[in-house]
């Protein structure tokens, strides 16, 4: 494919654009809203990485890629810099978190779900590790009946590494989210309908921890971390192929590809209401406020950056 970057706002496409040349694509060009970086990082960027072309907006990139790989920080404008791209049929892949509110998570999964090639999020969701353990015969690990995932940094942007760890691990179909009471991290409690559970642990430590995951089945106990060096590789090995059209199922499918984010935004309302347990069906956008992207953008730019205007 042809692919254009849209915002430089992380180290991801650092990371990820040798991958996607390994991989037989070409990055035609990228567009950076400026929202983390100063003047002249975009120009000095592409220079250094050999992008000819530096686009002055979203539109003028539309027509001369077929796919956008999309980096804000700022989740909350996801979904307006993904419609040109959509409206125009091109494929998207959106960075994780892919969104933080529920009208944004609808939008996305409702494009998916007519067809539109679009998908993207944690690479946790494809970690190495866990397919590994998933590829050893059923007879011989069991089935998963809890899983426990962490990490460390914040409940969000960071944290949603965790909860798609654990989806990876146990799959799609939650039904409720419950926060387990106050402790160095959030520790959040997620059931399922055949009765098998999960915790998932975020927030700040004292020190960065790794990507860990604990499975329990009736068979087996593993223990794992995630190796980061290979994730972002994992993700790109498995939307990349859908993406260009090689081929036509989803690594993903709509409704279960928003249901990390959907935990997310159960646990933020448990932990602000007692610790109840929340249902995933209950969640409705005018009582879940959601996480704010800008509230996110702006510490971001101020931890990258001791003079926030430079």
């Amino acid at each position: 494919m042809k692919i254009g970057i849209v915002d430089l706002d992380t180290s991801h496409p650092t990371n990820w654009i040798p991958i996607e040349r390994e991989l037989g694509h070409e990055i035609v060009g990228l567009f950076d809203g400026g929202d983390i970086h100063p003047a002249g990082y975009a120009e000095r960027f592409a220079a250094e990485r050999g992008i000819g072309k530096l686009f002055s907006s979203i539109g003028e990139m539309v027509d001369q890629v077929d796919c956008a790989i999309i980096h804000s920080c700022n989740w909350d404008t996801h979904v307006e810099k993904a419609r040109p791209f959509i409206d125009a049929g091109k494929a998207v892949l959106i960075d994780k978190p892919i969104a933080g509110n529920l009208k944004d998570l609808h939008q996305l999964r409702d494009w998916a779900k007519k067809g539109h090639r679009i998908t993207g999020g944690s690479s946790l969701r494809f970690c190495v590790e866990t397919r590994q353990w998933l590829a050893t015969p059923l007879e011989e690990r069991g089935t998963p009946h809890f899983a426990l995932c962490g990490c460390a940094v914040d409940e969000f942007n960071y944290g949603i590494h965790a909860y798609s760890m654990l989806t990876g691990v146990l799959g799609a179909g939650a039904t409720s989210v419950r926060h387990l009471g106050p402790g160095t991290q959030r520790r959040i409690e997620i059931r399922y309908a055949d009765g098998r559970n999960g915790t998932v642990v975020v927030g700040p430590t004292a020190a960065w921890l790794p990507f860990y995951a604990t499975v329990t089945t009736e068979k087996s106990v593993a223990q794992y971390t995630a190796d980061s060096g290979k994730l972002y590789r994992a993700l790109l090995e498995a939307a990349l192929p859908f993406l260009s059209g090689q081929t036509a199922e989803p690594p993903i499918k709509p409704d279960d590809w928003i249901e990390p984010e959907l935990c997310a935004l159960a646990a933020s309302v448990s932990w602000s209401e007692g610790d109840r347990e929340v249902r995933l069906s209950e969640l409705t956008q005018s009582k879940v406020p959601g996480y704010d992207g800008q509230a996110f953008a702006t510490s971001y730019r101020k931890m990258r950056y001791s003079n926030p205007t430079s």
